[in-house]
């Protein structure tokens, strides 16, 4: 589907390769949480080629002030989103930090 190298390391648990990332932390007034989302450069090609292989998207393309989001169902159920970014990408950046 996403067409990342893997590795099985035993019992169906899949190790994949993927390309380089950022992380996101943002902080939250309600219960902590967390969420997957995968970059991409054009939201619009990315979906179109993704469901011509069969991946089921769970909500329209919307843009938003911080990117153009869509999210896909994995094959055990779980959901990923998936988004075009318009802000500042971390490797444009010289800031750094160290979490503790």
């Amino acid at each position: 589907m996403l067409e990342y190298p893997y590795v099985d390391a035993g019992g169906g648990w899949l190790i994949f390769k993927l390309p380089p990332t950022e992380v996101a932390v943002h902080p939250t007034d309600g219960p902590q949480s967390h969420e997957l989302y995968l970059m991409c450069d054009d939201v619009d090609a990315t979906v179109a080629d993704l469901a011509a292989r069969g991946v089921e998207f769970t909500r329209p393309v919307t843009d938003l002030r911080w990117g153009r989001l869509t999210g896909f169902r994995l094959p055990g159920g779980g959901a990923v989103g998936l988004y075009e970014p318009r802000h500042e990408r971390a490797g444009s950046s010289t800031r750094a930090t160290t979490l503790s």
